[in-house]
């Protein structure tokens, strides 16, 4: 899916106008000299970059890079530099894209909301042993398709499809921790559908005490329990989920075992979802609930 460029110069029009006010904000508590130099690129074009990259279908950042923007998008970036500085300029402009994700692109809550972990895998399990990237960092994990070396990403979006929160983990963390975080869901209000990894008695009853009402199907060796039909219905809709984890990573490739860095990892993971969120048509549900007083009439 290549972008417009009409399209692409919206999405910088967005990125550069946060860029100069992070860079005003940063200035007032920035210690010694300023740098006589600025780099070619601007951090605003390095963003946009990154965010096209993962919404154009290119499998390759270094051949996107060369053979896609430097000679087809020239008239757009004409300052472009080599592609090693161009790595190096990237992983310095994490942070104004984290900030950028966290601050521009999130969604508004509904009263609906569904969670999920997906695992990120960093290497092949026959080359867990000789993994040196991430050694210390990522973590042997158990998921619903078997052993993973790697991380956990866990995403809440709402009933539009846009997303609210994300936090990412070792590979080993438990599915109920993020949610204990008061900061992972202090946004989240209503009804929060997840699967049977989330289930937890006590967890339920203190989400129920600040305003979240966990919704979880069962297991099988479990008692059957009272729930209410519109509860069942928003529990098999939560496939929704698993449509938006199956675009962040087929699409915008937030998984892959090319990393070489923790940074680059940080970076391409966020660039990812910042792409999603400026999807034209995301994955979403209709929701309409109708009032009757059908049995007041008895």
């Amino acid at each position: 899916m290549v972008l417009s460029p009409a399209k692409i110069t919206e999405i910088f029009y967005l990125i550069d106008e946060f860029c100069i006010e992070f860079e005003q904000t940063i200035q007032k508590h920035t210690l010694g000299n300023k740098p006589k130099r600025k780099p070619r690129m601007s951090c605003s074009e390095l963003i946009t970059l990154m965010v096209i990259f993962h919404s154009s279908g290119f499998r390759n950042m270094k051949h996107f890079y060369l053979f896609y923007v430097q000679k087809h998008q020239a008239h757009l970036f004409p300052h472009t530099v080599s592609y090693n500085r161009f790595v190096e300029l990237m992983q310095a402009a994490t942070l104004p894209m984290s900030i950028f994700l966290k601050t521009c692109c999130m969604g508004e809550g509904t009263g609906i909301a569904f969670i999920d972990s997906t695992p990120i895998r960093v290497c092949k399990n026959k080359r867990i042993n000789r993994h040196k990237v991430f050694e210390g960092i990522a973590q042997l994990g158990k998921s619903t398709m078997g052993y993973f070396f790697g991380f956990k990403r866990y995403i809440v979006v709402n009933d539009k499809g846009e997303l609210l929160n994300f936090v990412i983990t070792p590979g080993n963390t438990d599915d109920r921790a993020p949610l204990k975080n008061k900061a992972f869901i202090k946004a989240l209000k209503g009804k929060l559908c997840a699967d049977k990894g989330y289930l937890s008695k006590e967890l339920t009853k203190v989400l129920f005490m600040d305003g979240l009402h966990l919704i979880t199907s069962i297991r099988n060796n479990m008692k059957n329990t009272l729930m209410e039909l519109k509860d069942k219905i928003l529990l098999r809709k939560r496939s929704i989920i698993e449509t938006i984890n199956d675009e962040l990573k087929n699409i915008c490739q937030i998984e892959h075992s090319r990393h070489r860095s923790f940074e680059n990892f940080i970076t391409n993971l966020v660039a990812g979802l910042i792409a999603y969120s400026f999807f034209p048509k995301k994955p979403a549900i209709k929701y309409n609930p109708v009032k009757s007083n059908q049995l007041a009439a008895f």
